[in-house]
């Protein structure tokens, strides 16, 4: 008996732990009902928030989502502007899950890496689309932050099914029913994250680059650019020094040239007034400056033994005093 009822009360354990489940903080569940999600009233799918929460085993199981925000880090592209310019653009993506049964059904089970194979794929369509409408300028300049915000909506965005709106504008008073399969497509575009159940947060750019080949030509032009502006300044350089050496040059001849003017103006001066001071000593001792002067050119003609003079045998002039003292 006691065996009996302590199978029985495992059994009901068994049952009550197969009963329940757990969300933990970060996620969100949804339940599947013999592979279909669980839907409300209006047909809107059942998610479970974080906590204890009770199932029907063996019917149903739970699948739990990660309901927070994912960061998807795309490799840098090569996107083609407005101008058929090439750019490298390297992006990444803010997320999380907007709609978790559409999630889970496109995702196959809520497979993170195939969701950003997809959200991948349509982001890449999506900014190229965008990228090609702007010149390059406008990319890396104020325009930057309205692509990014521009390709977020556009990815998020969705447009109303044209098939459904045209059963609402043929009958403006019906009452939508939330079963029907074309209520699912309204406001959703195959084209937007929604058709994925995924919300887009934000978009942005880390960084914008050339073509290796465009920026290599780039480069080597600016590179020309500036050696071309540098041999111009050299040349300018080169002009204003010769124009100043030459100033200099004629300001030092002019020194020169006005200097030695006043120096012959001052040496002539002296000599004149050395000639005149000799004028009034000849005039005054007309004898002895007449003897000193000539004992000064004895003393020049006869400071080398082998000098000759060749003079007038008749001449007494120059000999006059040394004839004196014979």
């Amino acid at each position: 008996m006691n065996k009996v009822c302590t199978i029985i009360c495992s059994g009901i354990c068994i049952f009550l732990f197969l009963c329940v489940f757990v969300v933990q903080e970060g996620q969100k569940g949804i339940v599947l009902r013999f592979g279909k999600v669980l839907r409300n009233k209006t047909s809107q799918p059942l998610v479970y928030n974080p906590g204890l929460h009770i199932k029907f085993p063996i019917f149903e199981t739970v699948k739990i989502l990660d309901s927070r925000i994912q960061t998807m880090d795309n490799q840098a592209d090569r996107f083609v502007t407005k101008e058929k310019k090439d750019l490298i653009v390297d992006s990444y993506i803010k997320w999380r899950i907007g709609d978790f049964s559409r999630y889970y059904l496109a995702t196959g089970g809520g497979d993170i890496s195939q969701a950003e194979i997809l959200l991948k794929r349509k982001f890449s369509d999506r900014l190229r689309s965008e990228i090609g409408r702007l010149n390059v300028k406008e990319i890396v300049t104020d325009s930057r932050g309205r692509l990014t915000t521009d390709v977020r909506d556009a990815l998020n965005s969705g447009s109303i099914d044209y098939e459904m709106d045209n059963v609402i504008k043929q009958n403006e008073n019906m009452v939508l029913d939330f079963k029907d399969p074309r209520y699912n497509r309204m406001f959703v575009n195959s084209n937007s994250m929604a058709e994925l159940g995924i919300k887009v947060i934000d978009v942005r750019i880390k960084q914008i680059n050339l073509p290796i080949e465009v920026s290599d030509a780039i480069y080597n032009r600016m590179r020309a650019e500036r050696e071309a502006v540098a041999r111009s300044q050299r040349s300018k350089g080169q002009e204003e020094a010769e124009k100043l050496k030459a100033l200099a040059d004629y300001e030092v001849i002019r020194v020169l040239s006005n200097a030695q003017q006043q120096a012959l103006i001052i040496r002539g001066e002296g000599e004149a007034v050395v000639a005149e001071l000799f004028s009034d000593s000849f005039n005054k001792e007309y004898n002895f400056y007449s003897f000193i002067r000539s004992l000064q050119a004895y003393e020049n003609s006869f400071k080398n033994g082998r000098d000759i003079l060749i003079i007038n045998p008749d001449n007494n002039y120059f000999f006059k005093y040394m004839k004196k003292f014979k």
